[in-house]
C-alpha cells in the first residue's frame, strides 16, 4: 500500500509540474510575446549579450545554465535535476506547440497594465508550481533556490530582484515602455510564486524548499524559445 502511495504522489508531483509548465508556455507565448513585453533572467542576459557583443543566445543561455545545474546536482541533489529537466523539456515542447497551432491571440497593446498583470499572475503560479513540487524551470530559477537559501530571503523576492536588475540592463535593447512594464509583471510574479509555493504549508518559501543533505550526492525557460523569439 506504502508503493502504491508513494507511486500516486509521484505520479500528482509530475502532472502538477508538467502542467505548470504548460501555464508557463501559454503565458509566455500568448501574453509576454504576443504582446512585446520583455525577459529578465538568464535569457534576458542571453539577449543583452547578442545586442552588446553579437553571441547566439541559445549559446550563451546554455552556458549559464550548465554550471548552476552542475552545482545543484551537488546540493539538491539528481532528483531534482532530473525534475528540472522534465520541467525544461516539457516546457519547450509545450512552447513549440502552442506557437505552431494555437490559433489564439491575445492583444492587449493597447492595455499592457492588464498585459503585465496576466503576465504576472500566471507565471508566477506556474513557476510556483513547478518549484512547489520538486523542480526548476531555468538555471536562473535555481540560482533563485540557492540565494533564497544562502541569504534567508522569499524566493519570490530574489526572482524580483534578479529579473528587475537584468530589465534594468535590457534598458540597452528594449523600449522603455516595454520594459517597465515586465517589471511590474515580474513584481506580481513574484509575490504570487512567494503565496503558490507556501499556500497550506504553513511555511514562508525558503523553508519549504527541502535543505540539503549534509552528504555531497544530495539541481528549467528551457525559456529558451520564447525568450529568444523578442
Amino acid at each position: 500500500m506504502r508503493k502504491k502511495d508513494h507511486l500516486i504522489s509521484k505520479f500528482s508531483s509530475i502532472a502538477m509540474m508538467l502542467f505548470g509548465t504548460f501555464l508557463l508556455a501559454f503565458a509566455y507565448y500568448h501574453i509576454n510575446f504576443q504582446n512585446h513585453l520583455s525577459e529578465g533572467g538568464f535569457v534576458g542576459l542571453s539577449l543583452l549579450g547578442k545586442y552588446v557583443l553579437g553571441i547566439n543566445p541559445a549559446l550563451s543561455t546554455l552556458l549559464l545554465d550548465i554550471p548552476v545545474i552542475l552545482i545543484a546536482m551537488f546540493l539538491k541533489g539528481r532528483k531534482f535535476v532530473m525534475h528540472t529537466l522534465l520541467a525544461t523539456l516539457s516546457f519547450s515542447i509545450f512552447y513549440e506547440l502552442i506557437e505552431r497551432y494555437s490559433v489564439l491571440v491575445i492583444d492587449l497593446h493597447d492595455n499592457l497594465l492588464l498585459a503585465a498583470l496576466l503576465s504576472g499572475l500566471v507565471t508566477g503560479i506556474a513557476t510556483g508550481l513547478v518549484l512547489r513540487f520538486g523542480g526548476a524551470t531555468g538555471g536562473d530559477d535555481i540560482l533563485s533556490l540557492l540565494i533564497s537559501r544562502w541569504s534567508g530571503l522569499k524566493v519570490g523576492t530574489v526572482f524580483i530582484l534578479l529579473d528587475a536588475a537584468v530589465l534594468l540592463l535590457s534598458l540597452f535593447y528594449m523600449p522603455l515602455k516595454e520594459t517597465l512594464f515586465t517589471i511590474l509583471a515580474v513584481g506580481i510574479a513574484g509575490q504570487t510564486i512567494t503565496f503558490t509555493v507556501s499556500f497550506r504549508k504553513g511555511k514562508t518559501v525558503d523553508t519549504a524548499v527541502p535543505e540539503p543533505a549534509i552528504s555531497p550526492k544530495n539541481a528549467t525557460k528551457p525559456v529558451h524559445a520564447v525568450r529568444s523569439a523578442h
